[in-house]
C-alpha cells in the first residue's frame, strides 16, 4: 500500500508577496495553498484601515489574489488556509463569501477569532502588565493587541469540513500543523509529530525564501524571476520532503532549506510555540535529488501555559528626506546638508515655540553609512542622503518637508533631487509584547459559514524550564602558526539573519561539517559583538544547532527599536548576516587547497 502524503504548498509569504504563486501551485499536485500575510507591522496598518472602514482590516490581496483561481480549488478541491483575517477575521470571510457567491460557486469558509486583546485592555492595564524585555507598562495608545495563537482551532475547521479557513493572529507555523493535526489525526500531546508539523509551516511561511530566495549562495540561483514557490510532501511519522513545481526557478538545496530552518527564531533546542515548544537543533537535511530535500527529526516537549502578545501603539509622527548629491566629497557634503537641515529646523521650531525633534538618524547611502567607523566609501562620488526625524506633532515634520526643498538652492554643489518628492509624515509604530494566560482566551471561536459559532478549547500548558544557557564561549584559541592564512568567514559558512522586535539573530551554517569545531573556537560572541560594534547594543549569545552543523547568535537591542520603530535602512538586520560573512577567520594554511578556502 502507498504510504499517504499530503502536499501542502506555500502561496504566500506576506503581504506583499506577488500573486503569481498561486497559479503556480495550482499547476501541479497540491491539496492546500497555504497563506500567510501577517507580520507586527502588518497588524498595525491593518488597525488604521478598520479605524477608517469597519469592513476593513485584513489584506485586500488575499481576495483579489485568490479570486481567479476559485474556480480551480473548486474543482480540484484543494484547500486553503490563511491567516489573512488580520484584525477583521469575519470582515475577509465576509469579503471572501462575496467573490465566491458573485461566481457562483459554494464554499465553506471557516473563520477563528478570539486573539483580539483590545477589549480586556482595560483589566491588562489594571494588572499592571509589563513588556517582556523592557519592564515598560503598557502603553495608552494601543493600536493592536493580538495573541498567537496555535493549530487546534484550524484542524477543528478542517475536521467539519471547511474549505477556507481564515485566522486572525496565529503563528505562521500553525497553518501547516493545522492541516496536518487534521489529515493525520495528531493528538495535541503528540509533541514531535507538532514540532515537525510546526517546521513544515516555518519552513513554507516565507514562500520562495526556502527555494533559493536570499541564498547566500545567490549566483548558484537559476531563474530568479521565475522563482519557485515550496511546497511539502508531508507523511504521517513528520518527516518531509521540500520541493518545488517542475520548470520553475530557484534552488531547494539542504543548504537553502537550513537557512530557513533558523531564520528568526532564537535557541534552536526551544523554540516556543502555542501547540509545542520545538527542537529544531538536531534536524537531518538530506538531499534525495535535485530540488528534493528531506527533513526529519524535529522533536518537541509540551506547550507553555501563555501565549506570546504582539501590541503596537503610536509614538508621534515620523518623517524622511531623501536627497540625491553628486560629485567631488559628496558623502561630506550630505553629512553637513543633513545638520544644516536640522538646525534649520530647530530654528524655525524655536520661533513658533514647537518642541524639537524627538529623535534625528542621519545615514547616506552610498558612504556605507551601516558599517559606521568601519565605511570604505569616504570617497564616493554619488550618495544619497537619507534623514530620518520624528516629532510628536505632525505640523512641525510638515514644517520640516517644507524646508527640504531649500537645500538645492542654498547648500551643496551637485544636490541634484528630492528623491520622492517632499517628505509625509507618518505614525511611528512600536511593538509591545507581553505574555498572557491561555485560560484567560479560551475557549476560542470558531464559525464555518452561517452554522452556530462553535467554541474550541486549548490545553492549559505546562510550566515553561528552558534548556541550560549556553556556557561561555568567549575563550578564543589564540593564534598558532598553523594557522597562517585569514580568510573571510563567507568561504566557510553561509548564513541568514532576521529579527524579532528589536532583537536580531544571524544564523550561520558550517559549509563543511569539519569545520564546525574550527568555527566554535573561533567565531565567539565576543568577536560577533565586536564585529557589530556601535550597531549591537545589548548582549549577543551564541546557540548551537549539531543537526545542521550551526551556529545562531541572537543579539539583542540590534536594531534601533525594530520594525516600524526604527530609523536605520536596515530595520529588520536583514543585512546582518551579509555583513557577519566578511569576518576574516584564521585557518591553517593547507586549508587553502585541501578545502579549497
Amino acid at each position: 500500500m502507498t504510504e499517504r502524503i499530503i502536499r501542502i504548498g506555500g502561496a504566500s509569504g506576506a503581504w506583499g508577496d506577488s500573486p503569481r504563486g498561486i497559479g503556480q501551485l495550482l499547476g501541479t499536485q497540491v491539496d492546500y495553498l497555504m497563506m500567510d500575510y501577517l507580520a507586527e507591522v502588518t497588524m498595525s496598518l491593518l488597525a488604521r484601515a478598520r479605524m477608517k472602514d469597519p469592513e476593513a482590516g485584513f489584506p485586500p490581496d488575499f481576495i483579489s489574489f485568490l479570486k481567479p483561481h476559485l474556480r480551480t480549488l473548486s474543482e480540484r478541491g484543494i484547500k486553503v488556509v490563511t491567516n489573512a483575517g488580520g484584525v477583521n477575521p469575519a470582515a475577509c470571510k465576509r469579503a471572501l463569501e462575496a467573490a465566491c457567491q458573485e461566481l457562483g460557486l459554494q464554499f465553506k469558509i471557516a473563520v477563528v477569532t478570539g486573539d483580539d486583546l483590545m477589549p480586556k485592555l482595560e483589566e491588562l492595564c489594571a494588572e499592571d502588565v509589563r513588556e517582556w524585555n523592557t519592564g515598560e507598562p503598557l502603553p495608552a495608545n494601543m493600536l493592536t493587541a493580538n495573541a498567537y495563537l496555535g493549530a487546534l482551532p484550524i484542524a477543528a475547521a478542517l475536521d467539519r469540513g471547511a474549505d477556507v479557513v481564515i485566522t486572525g493572529r496565529c503563528v505562521d507555523s500553525a497553518l501547516a500543523l493545522g492541516v496536518l493535526m487534521h489529515e493525520f489525526a495528531w493528538k495535541p500531546d503528540d509533541y514531535d509529530r507538532l514540532a515537525a508539523g510546526s517546521l513544515v509551516g516555518h519552513i513554507l511561511e516565507c514562500g520562495p525564501q526556502s527555494t533559493g530566495g536570499l541564498f547566500t549562495d545567490w549566483e548558484r540561483v537559476p531563474d530568479w524571476h521565475n522563482i519557485g514557490y515550496p511546497i511539502a510532501e508531508c507523511r504521517a511519522d513528520g518527516s518531509f520532503v521540500l520541493t518545488k513545481p517542475p520548470g520553475t526557478g530557484g534552488l531547494v538545496e539542504a543548504a537553502c532549506v537550513a537557512e530557513q530552518v533558523l531564520y528568526e527564531i532564537g535557541d534552536p533546542r526551544a523554540y516556543i510555540l502555542p501547540d509545542v515548544v520545538a527542537d529544531f537543533s538536531r534536524l537531518s537535511l538530506s538531499q534525495q535529488s535535485p530540488d528534493r530535500v528531506l527533513v526529519e527529526g524535529a522533536t518537541g516537549r509540551g506547550p507553555t501555559t501563555e501565549y506570546k502578545v504582539s501590541a503596537t501603539y503610536q509614538d508621534g509622527y515620523r518623517a524622511v528626506a531623501l536627497v540625491a548629491i553628486i560629485g567631488h566629497d559628496a558623502l561630506r557634503k550630505a553629512e553637513r546638508t543633513a545638520q544644516a537641515l536640522i538646525d534649520r529646523s530647530t530654528m524655525i521650531f524655536e520661533e513658533l515655540k514647537l518642541p524639537g525633534f524627538t529623535r534625528v538618524h542621519t545615514e547616506v547611502l552610498g558612504g556605507e553609512a551601516s558599517y559606521l567607523t568601519d565605511s570604505r566609501a569616504r570617497n564616493s562620488r554619488e550618495v544619497v542622503l537619507r534623514l530620518v526625524v520624528d516629532h510628536e506633532n505632525a505640523k512641525a515634520l510638515n514644517l520640516f518637508a517644507r524646508e527640504v526643498g531649500f537645500t538645492g538652492l542654498a547648500f551643496a554643489p551637485g544636490t541634484a533631487a528630492m528623491i520622492g518628492g517632499r517628505p509625509k509624515p507618518s505614525p511611528v509604530v512600536r511593538l509591545f509584547t507581553f505574555l498572557v494566560d491561555k485560560q484567560r482566551l479560551n475557549p476560542l471561536q470558531l464559525q464555518i459559514g452561517s452554522e452556530e459559532p462553535m467554541k474550541v478549547d486549548v490545553p492549559a500548558g505546562i510550566a515553561y524550564v528552558a534548556p541550560p544557557a549556553p556556557a561561555s564561549q568567549d575563550e578564543e584559541v589564540g593564534e598558532t602558526q598553523d594557522l597562517t592564512v585569514k580568510v573571510p568567514l563567507r568561504k566557510l559558512a553561509h548564513a541568514r539573519s532576521g529579527d524579532k522586535g528589536n532583537i536580531s539573530n544571524i544564523a550561520v551554517f558550517c559549509r563543511r561539517p569539519e569545520f564546525r569545531d574550527h568555527l566554535a573556537a573561533h567565531l565567539t560572541p565576543k568577536r560577533v559583538a565586536e564585529h557589530f560594534a556601535g550597531t549591537v547594543k545589548g548582549r549577543v549569545t551564541r546557540y548551537e544547532a549539531p543537526g545542521l552543523s550551526a551556529f545562531n547568535f541572537v543579539m539583542e537591542d540590534a536594531l534601533g527599536g525594530g520594525g516600524m520603530a526604527s530609523m536605520r535602512i536596515d530595520p529588520l538586520g536583514k543585512a546582518f548576516g551579509q555583513r557577519l560573512l566578511e569576518m576574516e577567520i584564521s585557518v591553517p594554511a593547507e586549508w587553502v587547497q585541501r578545502h579549497r578556502v
